[in-house]
């Protein structure tokens, strides 16, 4: 064992001593003051990256884990086998048009990342993507990058930004090696499959071509990993030639650079948790200056959308669609002008289009020359409407019509494509329904089915059953629960008119995030079928601090209300044992990133309630990390977390509920816990989850750490070596639920 491991003892070996012979983490204190409070942190010095006894540290922990889970290598590779076995490896996704070319993405059996292809239009009208066969050669096909050749001799791979040029000629990619997200970006010839001299390093996602096909807009992050310059360089020219046309020095907002639908104008955004601002240029004049649209307000956040609309004469009339929260908390769509240059739009003299609604959170608008789209958020389901332009004339009132599929717990997703395109691409899924794509007739509301997500295998959708469930936290609110199971796995006793509940308690995964006003909608899995098919039933816990529920939701779920995510979730898994669901030991916990702070706080909240706890990258010394502006995305994170640094009121809450200060001293009852991490993490550094595990372990409690020493925060890349890691994790699960021989 490394002398880095110092004292080199280890736990006392015995049967009953599930820690049996873990390394050791030495005891290095150093004490953290900060509003008269003094935290005494032994393990701080698991910071230092670099140092030979950290890395020393980090792979004997990931040695001992992978030891003390040699028992499930079978079941590990049994669960491996079954995900590749239902996958079609060879496989396409379903073209998309842009110009003259269809494009799309394939994969080939025995290869980790896609290869992304296109195929030319059959003429102008040819809007109805061609029926591709995975496995059969498609006739023109023109490869333009794959994945698995610029990956080859990489342990990680990442690809961050992909667009072709518009008169189809050069590819704009950039790629990470690392798990750093920090792409170098490259222009590709595509008639002669040779890279141009034109390269660019440390550059964010999102690059793209400006529509001359001459002009690269792409981002550059500052020492926080923030994006917040944007550059344009001009092919051909030396980078120290590339002009910055945008910067935003105010560390809490993130910078992003776009073109619209429409192709009409290149825009510039930017927000901070609370506050956005858009800017725009014709993009005819790619050199021009950028102009605002709305001038930022603390607090109020909005996104813009051009549209060509009909004016009072029934004559087609650039407009602009902005989505906004200003007075109206689940946002309002209105309608303005473009301003002259110059000038600025005047919120208050805008046309309401689509007025605010408490029980509608609008989320979103897409617009195209023959119709638009709006997305928004009822009753916790996501949900898509369309409108026909040329129903606005002689000033209609503006009537969106819902696409559903009619059934109680769905995701329903309506992708406009190019601006000239006149049908709608529809995804639609849910916790049972394989993804599935539609064409759907915009002026008809005719759909057809163009491709649904194999599962091999004769997978049938009878055999699974979903359901919501309502929780009551400590306040009375009532916080949904989604759930799926396999119908002959688990048994129901006497129906309560909503289908009972299972006769005796089942093994159950509760997943929940909760953080940043995400939403976790129904979707479908195929790894998630090896658990279901032993009888585990998944649920998730739509906590506060998510936007399942409105703009609301996310307001009751952070800042100085941040312990409603962690006492919700614990409420949603004590409802889950109360009404027969589950039982204590057969309730595992799941969440990653802002996740596993949630998991990580509710395990110190209520560490009997759970069997286990399996943390992925996991949010843990948050106080930690927001009293550090200097590590990448703190500042930007004040408006989530609060800012502990300069408020000691902020500091008291966080250091009231951060998982790392928190760990009880006698932590011998708590529950199996697993925490997974990478070593290039720029997101949440491994360093939390390493201290939490070292002071979880140093006070008893069944702790593990694996980490990852060559990824970032998404974890492996490759879907092979993605599968490696999802067995890894779902074979410890069905350990921990006693099911590992099922």
């Amino acid at each position: 064992m490394s002398d880095a491991l110092t004292p080199s003892e280890t736990a006392p070996s015995t049967a009953e001593s599930p820690l049996a012979e873990f390394p050791l983490t030495e005891r290095r204190p150093t004490e953290r003051t900060f509003h008269g409070d003094t935290f005494v942190d032994d393990y701080e010095w698991l910071r230092s990256k670099e140092d030979p006894e950290v890395v020393a540290h980090l792979e004997a922990q990931n040695a001992w884990t992978l030891a003390r889970q040699e028992h499930l290598s079978p079941l590990r590779q049994t669960l491996f086998d079954e995900i590749k076995g239902r996958t079609l490896e060879t496989d396409l996704s379903v073209p998309s048009r842009d110009g003259d070319w269809w494009y799309y993405a394939r994969t080939v059996e025995g290869q980790q990342y896609p290869i992304h292809a296109r195929y030319p239009v059959a003429g102008p009208d040819d809007w109805t993507p061609r029926v591709l066969e995975p496995g059969e050669p498609v006739p023109g096909e023109q490869v333009l990058l794959d994945q698995n050749a610029e990956a080859d001799g990489h342990d990680f791979f990442a690809l961050g930004s992909l667009d072709v040029s518009d008169d189809g000629a050069r590819l704009l990619y950039a790629t990470d090696t690392a798990g750093d997200e920090r792409y170098t970006l490259r222009v590709r010839d595509l008639a002669t499959g040779e890279d141009l001299e034109d390269e660019v390093r440390e550059t964010a996602p999102g690059a793209l071509f400006a529509p001359d096909g001459e002009h690269i807009f792409y981002l550059t992050v500052d020492e926080a990993w923030r994006p917040w310059r944007v550059w344009r360089h001009r092919l051909g020219t030396p980078g120290s030639d590339d002009v910055i046309v945008f910067e935003e020095p105010d560390e809490r907002y993130w910078v992003g650079v776009g073109l619209s639908r429409s192709k009409k104008f290149l825009q510039i955004e930017l927000g901070s948790k609370v506050t956005s601002e858009s800017w725009l240029l014709e993009s005819d004049d790619p050199t021009g200056e950028f102009r605002l649209v709305w001038p930022r307000r603390e607090g109020v956040e909005y996104t813009v959308e051009h549209a060509v609309l009909p004016d009072a004469a029934g004559a087609p009339a650039d407009a602009l669609l902005i989505l906004h929260n200003k007075d109206a908390l689940n946002f309002e769509l209105v309608s303005s002008p473009v301003p002259a240059p110059g000038a600025t739009v005047t919120p208050e003299e805008a046309t309401v289009v689509v007025p605010h609604d408490p029980a509608v959170r609008l989320e979103g608008v897409s617009a195209s020359e023959r119709y638009l789209v709006l997305y928004y958020r009822r009753e916790a389901i996501s949900r898509s409407a369309v409108l026909l332009l040329s129903s606005l004339r002689d000033g209609a009132a503006w009537e969106f019509d819902e696409i559903s599929f009619g059934q109680p717990l769905e995701s329903v997703g309506a992708g406009v494509g190019v601006w000239e395109q006149p049908n709608l691409k529809v995804g639609y899924t849910s916790f049972v329904t394989p993804s599935s794509l539609y064409l759907y007739d915009v002026a008809s509301g005719e759909r057809t089915l163009l491709k649904q997500q194999p599962v091999l295998g004769g997978y049938d959708s009878g055999d699974y059953d979903q359901r919501r469930e309502w929780a009551v936290a400590e306040d009375g609110t009532r916080v949904p629960i989604s759930l799926v199971w396999r119908k002959d796995k688990v048994r129901f006793g006497a129906s309560d008119g909503d289908g009972g509940v299972p006769a005796e308690p089942a093994p159950l995964l509760l997943y929940g995030y909760g953080a940043y006003e995400y939403s976790i909608d129904p979707y479908f899995s195929v790894p998630r079928l090896s658990l279901l098919d032993r009888g585990v039933v998944f649920a998730i816990a739509h906590v506060r601090g998510g936007g399942e529920m409105g703009r609301a939701w996310y307001d009751d779920g952070k800042l100085a209300a941040k312990r409603n995510t962690f006492t919700d979730f614990v409420a949603c898994g004590r409802h889950l044992v109360d009404t027969g669901w589950t039982a204590s030991d057969r309730l595992v916990a799941d969440g990653g990133s802002a996740g596993g702070l949630l998991v990580g706080a509710a395990v110190n909240l209520a560490p009997e309630l759970f069997a286990g706890v399996l943390a992925g990258v996991p949010f843990v010394d948050a106080l930690t990390s927001m009293l550090d502006p200097t590590l990448p995305l703190t500042v930007t994170e004040w408006d989530e977390w609060g800012d502990p640094l300069h408020d000691p009121e902020v500091y008291q809450y966080m250091r009231s509920y951060s998982p790392y200060e928190n760990v009880a001293d006698d932590a011998s009852h708590y529950p199996r816990i697993l925490a997974t991490t990478s070593f290039n993490d720029t997101r949440v550094l491994y360093v939390e989850p390493a201290k939490w595990v070292a002071r979880l372990q140093a006070a008893g409690a069944p702790a593990m750490l694996k980490i990852e020493m060559s990824a970032g925060h998404g974890g492996v890349s490759g879907r092979y070596s993605a599968w490696e890691q999802v067995a890894f994790e779902h074979a410890w699960v069905l350990d921990v639920l006693g099911l590992a021989d099922h």
